[in-house]
């Protein structure tokens, strides 16, 4: 039985309600109501903006940096309007980014709040998090002056008592879905798939500078090997003031300004890690705990880090090249608030008592390095001085063995 005659205005109807049927939609219907229904209106522009506490919890930034912040960028992520329809803001671009970042939700769950389509999310998030680590880095992560680095140093010794000091490094791995065709590269030692941001920091919680994108399966002491960080500390062209003696001890000679890392590390005359082995004098569990403290400032980082943006708590389901704008973009951030807010996010001087335990690190073992004489020379200087006299802290005997100090 059929439907239509073969008369020519019946096929003429039937074949513009089949094409009707297939037509798709300009606009989905759920982008249709975002000037109406999506959060950037109804939720930042009539709430948030009118309430700055949860406007700093919605976007992990005062309305004053995220007004900064968006002075910085929005000639650069600005869109122009067509005759179609009219383009998404920049601001509204922005808020999307930053709302990425400090919530960790999926592209999917962003565009059922902003109404926003699911691809032009994921298209927003990338150029905005390329534009604000391209504006904010050379301002907010430059390359310390010889000056800066004596000011790191200074904050060190004073803060963490350890003088000579110019930055903690360490690595964080941040977990990524499983990229194609890759096989064991991104796998790592936690059974994740991930990529590595590797971070030097100063005394104040503050990235010196980063790299990201290692392989997950590569260690911190090869992924440093390959870093410009030990290339440019090798040649000496970072600026880093030339060796200092150590506070009231000048019987021991000027001794090399240091970073500080775990044992992953190799012991070199400017990297100094732990003593590895597990009977170790006093001395050398006393140098272990001091190094401890200075070093653990960069696991703070990280954690303020995590704290702060979400994302570092999901897997994130982007290709390694996107996920590495994204590190990027978070890192920059963390400094650009922490520089320009009222005060500092995350905690300052730990309770002494909350210090990680020395007997963690007398069981370290030795990882392949080979140390020269002058490297462990260095290391052997500042643990004479972490004991003197001079260099002594009240509680390090009461943490290291269970007693206090004698004075």
């Amino acid at each position: 039985m059929e439907i239509f005659d073969s008369d020519s205005d019946d096929l003429a109807m039937l074949s513009l309600w089949l094409n009707k049927k297939r037509e798709r939609q300009w606009v989905n219907i759920v982008n249709k109501k975002r000037k109406t229904h999506g959060q950037f209106e109804t939720l930042v522009r009539e709430d948030l903006e009118v309430d700055p506490d949860k406007f700093f919890n919605f976007f992990r930034m005062t309305q004053v940096q995220f007004e900064i912040l968006f002075d910085l960028i929005k000639d650069d992520i600005s869109k122009t309007d067509t005759n179609f329809r009219k383009s998404i803001t920049p601001r509204e671009r922005l808020a999307i980014c930053l709302r990425f970042l400090a919530s960790g939700d999926s592209y999917t769950s962003l565009h059922y709040n902003f109404r926003v389509g699911i691809s032009t999310i994921s298209a927003i998030v990338l150029e905005v998090a390329d534009a604000i680590w391209k504006k904010l880095q050379p301002v907010y992560m430059a390359p310390p002056t010889k000056d800066e680095w004596a000011d790191i140093s200074a904050d060190f010794e004073r803060r963490w008592n350890f003088p000579n000091c110019v930055g903690a490094i360490d690595g964080k791995h941040v977990t990524i879905k499983a990229p194609g065709n890759s096989g064991s590269l991104f796998y790592n030692y936690k059974g994740t798939y991930s990529i590595v941001l590797m971070a030097l920091v100063d005394a104040n919680y503050n990235f010196i500078c980063v790299d990201v994108g290692n392989y997950g399966s590569s260690s911190d002491g090869r992924i440093f090997s390959r870093m410009q960080l030990k290339i440019a500390l090798e040649e000496n062209t970072l600026g880093i003031p030339p060796p200092k003696v150590l506070p009231d001890m000048p019987e021991l000679g000027p001794v090399p300004h240091v970073i500080v890392g775990d044992e992953a590390f190799p012991l070199k005359t400017n990297v100094m890690r732990p003593y590895p082995g597990k009977k170790l004098d006093r001395e050398k569990r006393i140098y272990n705990y001091r190094h401890s403290r200075a070093r653990r400032i960069s696991e703070n980082v990280f954690g303020i880090l995590a704290n702060k943006f979400r994302i570092f708590h999901r897997k994130l389901e982007l290709k390694p090249a996107n996920v590495d704008k994204v590190v990027l973009c978070a890192t920059v951030l963390h400094n650009f608030i922490r520089k320009t807010g009222p005060t500092p996010m995350g905690s300052d001087d730990p309770d002494i008592s909350s210090i990680e335990s020395v007997e963690g690190l007398l069981s370290l073992e030795h990882s392949g390095f080979h140390s020269s004489k002058d490297a462990i020379d260095v290391r052997e200087k500042l643990c004479k001085w972490f004991s003197s006299d001079v260099g002594i802290v009240s509680w390090q005997d009461r943490l290291c063995f269970g007693h206090a100090a004698a004075n």
